[in-house]
Order: structure tokens, then C-alpha cells, then sequence
């Protein structure tokens, strides 16, 4: 039997702001939670272990490191996966990961990523929309002026982060920006970023992320094509369909 732990390099902040950034449509998620790290200078402070990963190690400055970590300071925490989820391995690392995340007693939690649709191309600006665990946070993030997503599926890590949230009463949202489906799509991250730093006061500035938009999208094509086919396990496709019950 599979398992996996998170395991800790240096003290984690208890009551801080958690973002999860993961491979999604667009990698909105994982653009977004990689431009927070390097924006904000966050160390290093956990790292995901499990024989459900492949055996891959990730090399920056020619070191190695695992491909899903956890980076923070000491109000905010950020989980950000390199590497797509295992479609058949996606239960047991999210229940390890908001399981762990519970034990830290976050002021709330926040899971970025994309929301495909079919003429992302015609779009200047993305539009994001809102979800969350509790009609207080939803109130919350109309006050803000976020559109609330009311009727529709959500697929693959981002539904188990909501759903997880919601059964163990964790304030959490998510911020779904209009995004490619299999195109990396910096400039929707940068609009989840900018309604991040809106409603939390956390300040990202987004002008390098936009700057580097194209450099962002050559790099991340090879993640981009295997995250879409773990994506296609999932049903992914799902979330253009429209829910049964009225």
C-alpha cells in the first residue's frame, strides 16, 4: 500500500495564509504559486514524500529537490507541485497534504488555477471567479467584487481541496481564472494574483510575471502536455458540462 508524508525542513508558521498552487488547466496554479515564491523571496520549508511520485527529482542551481514543496515566511505558507499529479495517486497526496495543512490551523486557505474556456483567445483580460467552503467566505469574496462561480463542476486537486475544506469547516476559497485548457496562461495567473493581493492584502506585484509571459510559455510546455494527460484521467473535460440538479 502506497503512503505519503510531508516533511519538514524548518518550523512552520501555525495561523498563516496557505496557497496552493498545482498543476491544473492553463498551470494557473502552479504560474501563480511560483511567481508568489520568487516575488515575496519565500524559503523553503517542507517537501512532499511518497512512492506515489514518480522517481524524479527537480534541479535548481544544481541541486536537487522534490518536485512538490512547501515554501513560506511567517503569514504566508505556499504549496507549488513542478511536476503533474498522478491522476490514480491524486486522493492519497491531497488528504496527506490538507491533512497536514489542517494540523497548522491556517487563517485560510487559497487554491489558485484555471477555469478552460472554449475563446480564452478572444479574451484580453481573464475574468476570475470565486468559490468557497462557507457562505461567509462567499459573501466575503463578493464584497471584494469577485464573481462567484454558482453552478458547475470542479475536477482533480482543486475539488478535493474545497470539498476537503468544507467537511472539516476550513475557511478556504478558491480564485478560477478563465484560462487555456492545455496552453500555459501566465496572464491568467496574474489576474488570480491580483484578486490574491485584493482580498487578503497580501501584495504581489504582477509586471514581471506579464513581462515574462512568453518566456513563462516555452518553459512550461513539456509540464503543460504531461499535466493534460493526467488532466484527461481525471475527466477534467467535466467542467464544461453543466450540473444536473436544479
Amino acid at each position: 500500500m502506497k503512503t505519503a508524508r510531508i516533511i519538514e525542513k524548518k518550523p512552520i508558521p501555525p495561523e498563516a495564509i496557505l496557497v496552493h498552487g498545482l498543476p491544473d488547466v492553463g498551470l494557473v496554479g502552479v504560474i501563480a504559486a511560483s511567481h508568489i515564491i520568487a516575488e515575496l523571496n519565500l524559503t523553503e520549508l517542507a517537501y512532499m514524500d511518497s512512492e506515489a511520485l514518480p522517481p524524479v527529482a527537480v534541479l535548481h542551481e544544481g541541486l536537487p529537490h522534490a518536485p512538490m514543496r512547501v515554501f513560506g515566511d511567517t503569514n504566508l505558507l505556499t504549496t507549488i507541485s513542478e511536476m503533474p499529479i498522478p491522476a490514480n495517486s491524486v486522493q492519497l497526496l491531497m488528504n496527506t497534504l490538507l491533512a497536514w495543512g489542517q494540523s497548522k490551523n491556517p487563517k485560510l486557505t487559497v487554491s489558485i488555477g484555471g477555469m478552460p474556456v472554449q475563446n480564452r483567445q478572444d479574451l484580453d483580460v481573464p475574468k476570475v471567479f470565486g468559490v468557497a467552503s462557507n457562505t461567509t467566505l462567499l459573501a466575503l469574496l463578493e464584497n471584494k467584487g469577485v464573481t462567484i462561480l454558482r453552478e458547475g463542476y470542479m475536477v482533480g486537486p482543486q475539488a478535493l481541496i474545497l470539498r476537503y475544506c468544507a467537511e472539516k469547516n476550513m475557511p478556504a476559497i478558491a480564485l478560477l481564472a478563465q484560462s487555456f485548457y492545455n496552453y500555459p496562461d501566465p496572464e491568467a495567473a496574474a489576474a488570480t494574483l491580483k484578486e490574491f493581493s485584493n482580498i487578503t492584502g497580501i501584495k504581489i506585484d504582477v509586471t514581471k510575471l506579464l513581462e515574462k509571459g512568453e518566456e513563462i510559455r516555452l518553459r512550461a510546455r513539456d509540464v503543460m502536455k504531461r499535466t493534460q494527460q493526467e488532466l484527461t484521467k481525471m475527466k477534467k473535460t467535466q467542467e464544461y458540462d453543466l450540473p444536473l440538479y436544479v
